[in-house]
């Protein structure tokens, strides 16, 4: 398969490494960054150049006309992904799009509706979006022994995205603003750790949120908090920040036989993780602790988060002609909590599952019905 970069910005690099892993880590052979392509002429030839890619152009729809790609991964500011997402899905081309994969609900169903009509055409194109840490051992372990009865139900959790971002970080034109980002820190940054928690806790019923612009010069907030109650009964809260000096992603579930903490900050691996069971369910930590013994050396990178644990088993479908592990629909399940944690914070009301639909001004944007702070561009 031919991969071309479209967006030449420090993310792409994770891109091309993970891409060239792939054969090394159990992924097919034969998968190869042919093509960079950038809006900036220069930063196109510097990437290419930087990273060895034989070719590089400003039009990805020269490339796909041409029947030059057969996977495009999308790494360029959010409000471009939509668009490039469904020209390539119509050329036939498979799609992998960083986070978020797009700005709102309409365009999650626009992005959906594409991927559709390119399956009724008979074209083998299928969108993913990169969730890399869906994809370490310890998330996996995680959901297998909740699945299996091992730990008990889960009563309560917290998902906590503590970040700092500079005011400089916010100057860059595209940031900061709901027609470019999508939305601020719940959206851009907190988006990583509570897609997290969907997938481990499943479906959730209710939100209920608060959002704040407190410190950084943005259209978007730089704060939000929600509590959020999922379909088996489990309560959850979580916390979005920009402004939180000491940095750290953590994830915390409380469950009927123990404790289980994940404490990371940009990717985590089996060391990240710490297991407290309830005295006299030890089993549960030993059970934990021979998994880990026993999945070392056949997990990817060693059981570590990252962009080439989720490419694997992403490609491997792709190859087989068959549906990556991240779809369309999971994609817009965490958007419709993003969705809910706006509504909520900026209507002051509860939000349930299933309410924000076609004519709700938060299905056509994160933005809503406006924020209670005035916009300052």
């Amino acid at each position: 398969m031919k991969v071309t970069i479209l967006g030449a910005g420090a993310i792409a690099g994770a891109h091309v490494d993970a891409v060239r892993a792939l054969a090394s880590h159990g992924g097919p052979d034969g998968v190869e960054v042919t093509h960079v392509v950038d809006v900036d002429a220069g930063r196109a030839a510097a990437f290419a150049a930087e990273h060895g890619v034989p070719h590089h152009g400003t039009d990805l729809q020269a490339l796909l006309d041409a029947g030059e790609v057969d996977v495009v991964h999308v790494c360029t500011p959010p409000a471009v992904h939509l668009d490039a997402a469904v020209a390539a899905l119509r050329s036939g081309a498979h799609v992998v799009v960083e986070k978020p994969a797009v700005l709102s609900l309409a365009e999650a169903d626009a992005l959906a509706a594409a991927e559709r009509q390119a399956i009724d055409a008979g074209l083998p194109g299928r969108f993913t979006q990169i969730v890399q840490h869906r994809f370490g051992a310890g998330i996996r372990r995680l959901r297998r022994l909740l699945d299996d009865g091992t730990l008990g139900p889960a009563y309560v959790a917290q998902c906590d995205t503590l970040w700092f971002r500079t005011p400089e970080y916010f100057a860059v034109p595209w940031r900061g603003r709901f027609d470019t980002e999508g939305g601020g820190t719940t959206m851009g940054h907190g988006i990583h750790q509570f897609d997290l928690l969907l997938d481990v806790l499943g479906p959730w019923t209710e939100v209920r949120a608060m959002a704040g612009r407190l410190a950084r010069h943005t259209d978007t907030e730089d704060v939000s908090t929600a509590l959020v109650r999922f379909a088996s009964g489990t309560m959850a809260t979580i916390t979005n920040s920009a402004i939180s000096p000491r940095q750290t992603s953590r994830l915390r579930f409380d469950t009927e036989a123990a404790t289980v903490e994940l404490e990371h900050l940009y990717g985590y691996d089996d060391s990240s993780w710490t297991v407290t069971p309830v005295p006299g369910r030890e089993d549960v930590a030993d059970a934990w602790a021979a998994d880990v013994a026993s999945s070392a050396t056949a997990s990817v990178d060693g059981g570590a988060s990252g962009h080439l644990a989720q490419l694997v088993p992403t490609y491997r479908a792709l190859a087989a002609g068959g549906t990556p592990p991240v779809t369309v629909a999971d994609t817009r399940a965490t958007l419709e909590l993003a969705a809910a944690i706006y509504k909520s914070a900026f209507t002051d009301t509860t939000v349930r599952a299933g309410e924000i639909v076609e004519g709700d001004p938060f299905h056509a944007s994160m933005a809503g019905t406006g924020t209670p702070w005035p916009a300052v561009r």
